[in-house]
């Protein structure tokens, strides 16, 4: 208890130090939201790889797919390692950077408004952000509920508390420079923690193959029939498999709190190392979660069941690490800490900076710096009540698993802007109504899906019902909606976008490391 102790007052007291040390370059809104546009590689790659990967991946996704697909659901850490990180980079890095400077837009609502020259977009956006970025980040904190109490006996409502006291309070001080210099101590624990705790699982049922050998010997409930169905290539659903790995995967493209880490970093040559950076950080720590998770089986004796006997998800992960040594249990609480700490700051960053901005500025156009500051901070301080409010409410009722919650937030948000978005930085014919159009199918699909679920209805099909394929629906849908919408209405001003697209056709001098291109060409 000591060492786990001294750990979380070491991790505490260099979040704090950091959140100290950076308030001098949060003194204006461009430092405090987006570190003043400076931000290297190597904290962009991890603040972007730290707010993917929490708490909800770590105990929740990974406990609960982990289950159902066995070893197969390492895919899902590939997936969100080369669809959702690498892919991402290359194809929205460089030209996020580019517009939205060109833009002068900070937040994602502020981007719609700009780029499709409304400003009613502007306030639907950040409504959409708000109200479905309060359910996500309340699940971060279920994450660490039954760790903590599982390492420290520690009340759930106290482990809320303390996370949110902290959290805001290295948030208010530095601002985005904060977060990001934090994301990055975090990524390191989380990096070295996830080998750590692999190792010793493994270890402790006869190493890699021993756990093999284990696992093949359990039977599916999907699949009884199929053999060894936990350590096969796609495991007993493949086709659920696959649409996890789009919702987890390519979802983070329309996710504001993912995106806007493409706003802040610094040059060309911090986006290539950047890229290679995010990628291999999630190949380590997402494939590592859920290739844990998939050695979740073993433990089937063990786990907490629900009346009807079902596993309960957020059981599996603290079950397996409960048979750790201490010193390793200390690590893997700061490493769970680590991230979800790292989500939650980006995301109560994200949506008090957006509430203000996009928002109450806009209805007061003449608030100068100093008032704009304290606004985004007292949205965060807001954001964070309400958050951990509705945490703790959930957790006495009857929605005890934390990846529900996240499936309907990661799908509205990722329905609503990630077909507008991506088609917005390299198409110039998108019109006003279809961002509007696919606004209202995003929500409308996961309230719908939400509704159902809550009133016992099946939603479309059986096979739909789940949040899960609803957020692949959502995503899907935008990519068709938009174009054909478009295409269907009015083009926007030619001159007006042109002048938008214009950030891409500067004439800019390279190295020759960068391009083969001769300069008398």
């Amino acid at each position: 208890m000591a060492i786990k102790i001294i750990l979380l007052v070491l991790f505490f007291g260099v979040m704090v130090a950091v959140g100290l040390y950076c308030r001098r370059q949060a003194t204006d809104v461009n430092g405090f939201v987006l570190g003043g546009r400076s931000v290297g590689p190597w904290l962009t790659a991890f603040a972007y790889g730290t707010s993917y990967f929490s708490a909800v991946i770590f105990i929740g996704y990974a406990g609960q797919f982990g289950w159902k697909f066995g070893a197969s659901a390492t895919w899902i850490g590939l997936g969100n390692a080369f669809l959702g990180s690498l892919l991402a980079w290359v194809v929205l890095g460089r030209r996020t950077r580019l517009m939205t400077q060109k833009l002068e837009t900070a937040t994602m609502p502020d981007f719609f408004a700009k780029r499709y020259n409304s400003k009613g977009l502007r306030t639907f956006a950040s409504v959409i952000l708000f109200v479905f970025l309060i359910p996500y980040t309340a699940s971060l904190y279920n994450g660490l509920s039954r760790l903590f109490e599982m390492a420290f006996g520690i009340d759930y409502t106290y482990c809320v508390i303390a996370m949110a006291v902290l959290t805001g309070l290295y948030v208010l001080l530095g601002g985005y420079m904060a977060t990001a210099v934090n994301d990055f101590i975090q990524g390191l624990i989380m990096l070295f923690g996830i080998i750590a705790v692999i190792a010793a699982v493994l270890n402790g049922h006869g190493g890699f193959m021993g756990s093999m050998e284990k696992l093949s010997q359990i039977a599916s409930d999907v699949r009884p029939n199929l053999s060894g169905a936990f350590t096969s290539l796609l495991g007993p659903e493949p086709l659920n498999l696959l649409f996890v790995v789009l919702l987890t995967s390519l979802g983070t493209w329309g996710l504001p709190q993912m995106v806007g880490k493409f706003y802040a970093i610094r040059s060309e040559e911090a986006i290539s190392k950047g890229t290679i950076i995010s990628t291999i950080f999630a190949v380590i720590v997402a494939g590592g979660c859920y290739f844990l998770g998939g050695f979740g089986r073993i433990y089937g004796d063990s786990i907490a069941r629900a009346a009807n006997g079902n596993p309960i998800y957020d059981s599996i992960v603290p079950t397996m690490l409960s048979t750790l040594p201490d010193i390793l249990i200390g690590v893997v609480v700061i490493l769970v800490l680590s991230a979800s700490m790292s989500t939650l700051s980006s995301l109560v960053l994200t949506s008090g900076s957006s509430l203000t901005l996009d928002i109450v500025k806009p209805l007061r156009p003449n608030m100068d710096e100093k008032r704009t500051m304290l606004s985004i901070r007292l949205w965060v301080v807001f954001f964070i009540i309400v958050s951990s409010l509705l945490a703790l409410v959930q957790a006495k009722s009857s929605v005890t698993f934390i990846a529900q919650l996240m499936g309907i937030s990661w799908g509205a948000l990722a329905g609503a802007f990630l077909a507008p978005f991506l088609y917005g930085l390299y198409w110039k014919r998108v019109t006003r109504t279809a961002v509007i159009v696919n606004f209202i199918s995003g929500v409308g699909i996961m309230c719908a899906c939400m509704f159902c679920s809550f009133t016992g209805r099946t939603f479309i099909t059986p096979f739909l019902s789940s949040p899960i394929q609803a957020g692949v629906l959502a995503m899907l849908a935008g990519l068709v909606i938009v174009p054909i919408v478009s295409l269907m209405t009015k083009a926007p001003d030619k001159e007006l976008v042109a002048d938008m697209f214009s950030c891409y056709d500067r004439t800019v001098t390279v190295r020759a490391t960068t391009s083969l291109q001769d300069s008398e060409e």
